[in-house]
């Protein structure tokens, strides 16, 4: 296993068996190893923050989710 399989590009089997285990069932849904599959993550996003995200991605000529995607890649860029 890697020192780290959060920061590891490339995590391998069971290395996050632990957390998974911790998990409600409820919220897990399994499938079949897919090397085009895709991970999505819906966030909700309220109140002033949401207006603010709506102003922010307009004034850029973004969508909200074009601007989520590159705050995540600027912020991913710097912690290396």
């Amino acid at each position: 296993m890697s020192e780290s399989p959060w920061t590891d590009p490339d995590p391998q089997p069971g290395e996050f068996d632990a957390d998974l285990a911790t998990i409600d069932p409820r919220f897990v849904d399994a499938h079949h190893r897919n090397p085009d599959g895709k991970l999505r993550v819906v966030l909700s996003i309220e109140g002033e923050d949401a207006k603010r995200l709506q102003r922010i991605s307009a004034a850029r000529g973004e969508t909200p989710g074009q601007l989520i995607a590159e705050l995540l890649r600027e912020a991913d860029g710097s912690a290396a």
